[in-house]
């Protein structure tokens, strides 16, 4: 088969085409001929030697597909050969084949492409666990999405809008604001322009928010605290900013705060279950109904891995980045 791989970590040059072993299937696996994967964060850390796959996991970039079942292993029932799914992978989604616990397979909803379907698991998934799971978010609490404009923060925006939450997010342009405001966010800020945690002083009259999702890490700490209402929740699920922080024990103790830490590739294969039939029960149905929607910013052809990566490195997208096979 064809996969997308590189030999030495660096930039997004360092992908390329070639040739690589087909997968073989556990009893519990089907091989997908995929038709459709997406780009993640993780793979660009990957691709840059910071991120190695779980062991047992595929060295190829991928960490969700979209395609059709082309062989099922033996223990696998409720599957068949020609099969629309979806699903998340420890890797190996960049390539024209995967495997991919049966457990995990989603259906894909009538009328979807596979673009849309590859647009779906990692994000839909981890606003899933960090805002609900986690987050413990409710009918009109306040949540603070940061990083909006990314695949996770579109669908959090739309999940926390259909709970009944009031939505406020930053992002890095008043266009993508302006998009997050379509999907059901309330108000944003302009991180570029101004301090977001005295812009949540002045749209909560003070009162700060009840959860905070945030990617950054290091680099939105202090704000993240401060922007925190008494008895407030924090999920951290990203560290572009940094890993280290001095810590202010007593306004965390002072406020009752909560601090989650969130990782969705590592976690064992029965919690990636649990969480796959959590999202097949509750969220799948509004997805299928249009309720809810992938956001697909733009789709780039497998062999332009290095250009999609270069794009998503230089937050170009609104959304999901997609690879058609």
């Amino acid at each position: 088969m064809q996969a997308v791989t590189f030999t030495t970590p660096g930039g997004p040059e360092v992908l390329h085409l070639a040739t690589a072993p087909d997968p073989q299937p556990t009893a519990e696996q089907v091989v997908v001929r995929v038709r459709a994967t997406a780009l993640n964060r993780a793979d660009t850390l990957q691709r840059r030697g910071l991120y190695p796959p779980p062991p047992g996991e595929s060295d190829i970039l991928g960490l969700e597909l979209a395609g059709e079942v082309e062989r099922v292993g033996a223990a696998v029932t409720g599957i068949a050969v020609g099969d629309r799914v979806c699903g998340l992978v420890g890797g190996g989604g960049y390539a024209e084949k995967a495997v991919l616990d049966a457990r995990m397979a989603i259906p894909i909803p009538a009328g979807w492409s596979f673009a849309q379907a590859a647009a779906v698991p990692e994000v839909f998934f981890t606003a899933q666990e960090t805002l609900f799971t986690l987050g413990d978010l409710q009918k009109d609490e306040t949540v603070l999405i940061h990083a909006a404009a990314s695949g996770v923060g579109t669908a959090g925006i739309q999940m926390a809008r259909e709970v009944g939450a009031r939505v406020l997010v930053t992002a890095g342009s008043e266009d993508k604001i302006r998009r997050c405001l379509e999907l059901g966010a309330t108000a944003g800020c302009n991180y570029k322009e101004r301090d977001f945690a005295d812009w949540i002083k002045e749209v909560t009259n003070g009162q700060g928010v009840e959860l905070i999702e945030d990617f950054i890490g290091a680099g939105y700490w202090n704000q993240n605290l401060q922007s925190l209402k008494v008895g407030g929740r924090l999920v951290l699920v990203g560290l572009m900013g940094g890993v280290k922080v001095e810590a202010n024990l007593q306004l965390i103790m002072g406020k009752r705060l909560q601090i989650f830490g969130s990782v969705l590739r590592s976690r064992p294969l029965a919690d990636k279950i649990d969480i796959t039939q959590r999202f097949r029960r509750r969220w799948l149905p509004l997805l299928a109904s249009g309720r809810i929607v992938p956001i697909v910013d733009r789709t780039f052809p497998l062999a332009q891995a290095a250009e999609a990566h270069r794009y998503m490195e230089e937050n170009r997208n609104f959304g999901k980045i997609t690879l058609e096979v």
